[in-house]
């Protein structure tokens, strides 16, 4: 200890460090992406990588440029976080270019362009994965079939390997003697609401191998296993309980209400949490402390919101999974709820007359 020197408190080391937080999102993604390379393929790793030294080069090139260290950026894993957030939301195939299109776009664009960490008003990965939804709706919706042999066999599909997928994301060429119709398929919820729009009842739908107990075959078990780690932050301190809960509230009681009222047009309400990426966003995206609300009551409506507006998206509007979509209108309210849900203030109470 220096002589003379005066330290102040707080006296116990800061738990609560951004790249320690990073670190354990980081940590809880591994289950449900596991999940995700075991049903989808290689192409889930790939983008991954490719999102992810894109992400910190772009951080990089930022801090130079504005004449800040590089590397204090780079370790606080922000960036990295938003890569593979980012590389989990996007098909499996998308080509190369649209994969670093949509980060530089979240990163240079959404992120830094506000002035970096703590200053960006939307959650830069559903910005980047918005951005090439519209810009490229069709490349974003071709999803590879998951492998599972029911599914595969009931459509003649087959599998890619680590170099067809290689090959299909750098060349855009599939196998000799393959088409995208021998690799791909519809997502559950494309699947479920263009032939409700085709007049087709729940119970004919769920005919389909596609179909799981609540969800799609193989995407009910990635959600499950994003689930096991959005608990294990919950329990580790890194995110409140609030949002991911008002999130599946908000998207469960327009489900059910609805569906109790016509179950042959609504799907059974747990459809709405097992399909797409519901569970992820409520506990991986929606949580976001820089773009979420933080008070309590806010944190509360908050969430009640993305999952509202997810329900009224999918059913109404253009786009069957809307997660993103909602996480980035209420980004856009988040600070005007928390005004107006500021808790009181100690000994600040209403003053009473004598």
């Amino acid at each position: 200890m220096i002589r003379g020197a005066v330290i102040s408190s707080p006296f116990a080391g800061r738990v609560n460090r951004t790249d320690r937080l990073m670190l354990q999102v980081i940590l809880a993604l591994i289950p449900g992406t596991l999940a995700m390379v075991w049903y989808f393929g290689w192409g889930v790793l790939i983008n991954m990588a490719l999102a992810s030294v894109l992400a910190l080069g772009c951080e990089a090139l930022v801090m130079r440029l504005r004449g800040r260290p590089v590397l204090p950026a780079l370790g606080d894993l922000s960036a990295l976080v938003t890569a593979l957030l980012f590389a989990i939301t996007v098909p499996p195939t998308l080509p190369w270019w649209m994969t670093l299109l949509g980060i530089a776009f979240a990163i240079l664009i959404v992120k830094q362009l506000y002035g970096g960490l703590g200053y960006n008003p939307f959650n830069p990965a559903m910005a980047g994965y918005v951005f090439l939804l519209v810009s490229y709706p069709v490349e974003m919706t071709n999803w590879l079939a998951p492998e599972i042999l029911e599914v595969l066999a009931a459509h003649d599909l087959v599998t890619l390997s680590f170099v067809d997928s290689l090959r299909l994301i750098f060349t855009g060429a599939l196998p000799p003697g393959l088409t995208w119709d021998a690799v791909s398929a519809a997502t559950p919820l494309d699947e479920m609401f263009s032939q409700l729009d085709h007049n087709s009842t729940i119970p004919e739908i769920l005919q389909s191998p596609l179909w799981g107990d609540f969800g799609g075959r193989g995407w009910e078990w990635v959600g499950n296993w994003f689930l096991l780690g959005g608990l294990w932050m919950i329990w580790r301190g890194v995110i409140s309980w609030r949002i991911p809960v008002a999130v599946l509230v908000g998207i469960l009681l327009p489900a059910g209400l609805f569906w109790l009222f016509d179950p042959q047009a609504f799907p059974f309400p747990a459809f709405h949490i097992f399909a797409g990426g519901t569970i992820l966003g409520a506990f991986f995206i929606a949580t976001d402390p820089v773009t979420a609300c933080t008070t309590p009551r806010g944190q509360l409506i908050y969430g009640a919101a993305i999952g509202f507006i997810t329900f009224v998206i999918r059913h109404w509007g253009g786009y069957p999974d809307a997660v993103a979509f909602a996480v980035l209108l209420m980004n856009i309210a988040a600070p005007m709820i928390d005004h107006y849900t500021q808790p009181r203030v100690f000994g600040h109470g209403r003053r009473e007359e004598t």
